[in-house]
């Protein structure tokens, strides 16, 4: 039987599933984004804008921003500088990581639970140049900050797992 955290578990399996629809489905916004910019600049050139380009590209932005930072968690790829953290004794070094992840989860919890707060109030409202919802542009931090807060809390739980398995190893070569 396989443990859920392992690669063979279908906990695994389906996350891994998400992830490349994630990554399929950023590169689908990637591509997008670029046509729409495109095509503002070709019609712009050509006397002729079409206005809702503008309006398109900024959705298109801000949900490819959304999912490459769901990405980014997800394959553990941010920004982080890791300069002081690794200087530090390994009981002050395991305290400050999970202090880190901890704020994570918190910071993800709270842009989902505000981000469902701005799709709420922003139902009703229409874009300007496009027949679409202005709660739209700020979906996605739903989904990003859900994200956040689950990778979060399964980076807080190995950081708190590997100080006991660091303990239990120690105190065993120490029994030896």
């Amino acid at each position: 039987m396989s443990k859920p955290g392992s690669a063979d578990s279908p906990l695994s399996k389906v996350a891994a599933g998400l992830d490349r629809a994630a990554a399929a489905v950023a590169c689908a916004l990637v591509l997008a984004l670029l046509a729409c910019v495109s095509l503002g600049v070709v019609t712009r050139e050509m006397g002729a804008p079409l206005i809702w380009t503008d309006e398109l590209s900024r959705f298109l932005m801000v949900w490819l921003a959304a999912f490459g930072w769901t990405l980014a968690s997800r394959r553990r790829i941010h920004v982080r500088i890791r300069y002081f953290q690794d200087r530090l004794p390994r009981v002050s070094h395991k305290a400050v990581e999970i202090t880190i992840q901890a704020a994570l989860v918190a910071f993800g919890a709270l842009v989902t639970y505000y981000g469902v707060g701005l799709v709420a109030k922003n139902h009703d409202l229409e874009a300007t140049t496009l027949p679409l919802s202005m709660s739209w542009m700020y979906a996605p931090l739903v989904l990003a900050g859900a994200v956040t807060a689950i990778q979060g809390a399964i980076e807080l739980a190995g950081a708190a797992r590997s100080g006991r398995e660091a303990a239990a190893a120690s105190g065993a070569a120490e029994v030896e």
